[in-house]
């Protein structure tokens, strides 16, 4: 069952599929494409240039880049370096990009030229940041490597190619309850366990695939998945920059993909999309997100292709259950544990295990659970405990232990996949001069699942402009992190230590 062929050093997997598939094309975007043997040569130049640009074992190294074959191939080279890749969303905010980068203590990093001088900039507060690539060949007054030399000009140095298994190789952040970003600190084995007791084994990646990834490769879900997943199994993808509802239905009904992973908002859009077939394809994917019974059940009748749902976080390196292709399913639901995972349901008080069909806390332990947070002992020793990790999310188990998420302890908004802490967003919305308190609710989407939606006081003689607000809030913020509306009221009810009560919030909503 687990596949444990697929467990192995990034180096060693490159080396294999050079040796076994080296002309195969591995890798691909609407721009460039790499073979595996390609991919074994450019990921060894990018790691010695490391090297010979001071990069040390252990240092950790920023990826901010589109989706895009260069993505790949540098989040690659950083391990063979013996580095840790610290991905980056290329839409961040330019404090989030700050945060990143000083708490990593990012001592290189990937970009474009259209970011090459923000990064210059954000140096001055990062004098440990002292190395800058840039992948195209876009004009920049950064004094920056190119990328394109890295990849094209044997360096001084051999790549280090540590056989790095267990210790930790990519710091991804995510944001928590509080609203302050943590840094997850993830490893290969970890990583690749998911790829081989989940992907290969129970949703049959293998290297007779042809992956469509639309993921956003700064996400632990198309890390997984995506970037490792496809290198372990010896599949090919076709990295999409962004996912496009038209581009989508363009590419699948080409005939030339099998393996499709989403989020449910994804799989919403390519249902409104136009008809006609997806020849080839046998298999869609779900994670990031609670897939509703109804939209699996349609998608599945309408365009006879079964659509697995599974349950994951980035704290343990993804997945968590998986539904099966074969046997029954219960729609809703999100399967089974991953093999090789321990799950309990708990009271959170007491903490100890529910009943059958109670509700109580998702607790997870296994050879996949992060080694904790970076910088953060209080938080990794709250959420770590006796081995096992504490979701924060609801759960509950039938009697066949097909298990569904049924909400959070934590406060998060999960939109379209994406989390988003309320926390966040009030912190900077208390950075706007007319705003007295605030606070953020999740609204329910039809497509998205939930939005951000914004409560604000504004204070004693002053007035607030919903839109000057929301300019206030893209200027600070991920786009998807932004309120879809903003409500003025004239108090926000809070407990008497002064936690907010979220749930009357909601009240009003309805």
């Amino acid at each position: 069952m687990l596949q444990t062929e697929l467990i192995a050093p990034v180096p060693e997997l490159l080396r294999r599929q050079a040796n076994e598939r080296g002309a195969k094309i591995a890798y691909r975007d609407a721009r460039s494409q790499v073979t595996y043997a390609e991919l074994f040569d450019r990921t060894a130049n990018i790691a010695g240039h490391l090297a010979d640009n001071g990069v040390e074992p252990g240092d950790t190294v920023a990826i901010m880049l589109p989706n895009s074959v260069q993505w790949v191939e540098a989040c690659l080279g950083i391990t063979r370096a013996g580095a840790l890749g610290v991905p980056i969303s290329y839409d961040s905010s330019e404090p989030e990009i700050a945060y990143r980068l000083s708490d990593a203590t990012c001592k290189a990093v990937f970009t474009t030229a259209e970011r090459a001088d923000l990064f210059v900039k954000l140096q001055e507060d990062a004098p440990h940041l002292k190395t800058l690539i840039v992948t195209d060949s876009g004009s920049t007054s950064a004094k920056a490597l190119r990328y394109t030399d890295l990849i094209g000009k044997t360096a001084r140095s051999a790549p280090r190619d540590p056989p790095l298994m267990h210790e930790p190789a990519f710091i991804l952040y995510t944001s928590g309850t509080t609203g302050r970003a943590k840094g997850v600190l993830l490893t290969v084995h970890g990583m690749l366990w998911i790829v081989a007791a989940c992907w290969a084994p129970i949703a049959g990646l293998n290297e007779r695939d042809t992956v469509l990834s639309p993921l956003p490769l700064f996400h632990s879900y198309a890390l997984n998945l995506s970037v490792l997943g496809v290198l372990a199994t010896g599949a090919s993808e076709y990295i999409m920059e962004r996912f496009s509802t038209s581009e989508a239905m363009r590419l699948l009904k080409t005939g030339e993909f099998t393996y499709f992973p989403g989020v449910p908002t994804m799989f919403h859009y390519l249902m409104q999309g136009e008809g006609g077939t997806f020849s080839g394809m046998r298999l869609c994917v779900s994670a990031g997100a609670i897939m509703p019974a109804t939209l699996n059940r349609e998608f599945e009748q309408r365009l006879g292709i079964p659509l697995l749902d599974g349950y994951g976080i980035t704290e343990t390196s993804t997945m968590v259950t998986m539904n099966w292709p074969t046997g029954s399913r219960v729609f809703g639901s999100c399967g089974f544990p991953v093999p090789g995972l321990s799950v309990r349901i708990v009271d959170p008080a007491s903490g100890r295990d529910v009943d059958t069909g109670q509700e109580g806390e998702l607790i997870v332990r296994g050879p996949n659970v992060m080694p904790g947070y970076l910088n953060k002992p209080e938080e990794t020793a709250k959420a770590l405990r006796n081995g096992w990790y504490h979701t924060g999310d609801l759960a509950r188990a039938d009697a066949n232990n097909f298990l569904t998420i049924t909400g959070r302890l934590k406060e998060l908004i999960i939109r379209g996949g994406q989390n988003i802490a309320p926390a966040e967003i009030e912190e900077v919305v208390n950075t706007f001069t007319a705003v007295l308190d605030c606070a953020v609710v999740g609204a329910p989407h039809e497509h998205l699942g939930e939005t951000p939606v914004l409560f604000v006081v504004a204070r004693a003689g002053q007035a607030i402009e919903s839109e000057a607000l929301l300019r206030h809030c893209r200027e600070k913020l991920s786009a998807y992190k932004v309120p879809s509306a903003v409500h003025l009221i004239t108090e926000i009810p809070r407990t008497g230590s002064g936690k907010i009560i979220r749930y009357k919030l909601k009240e009003l909503l309805s």
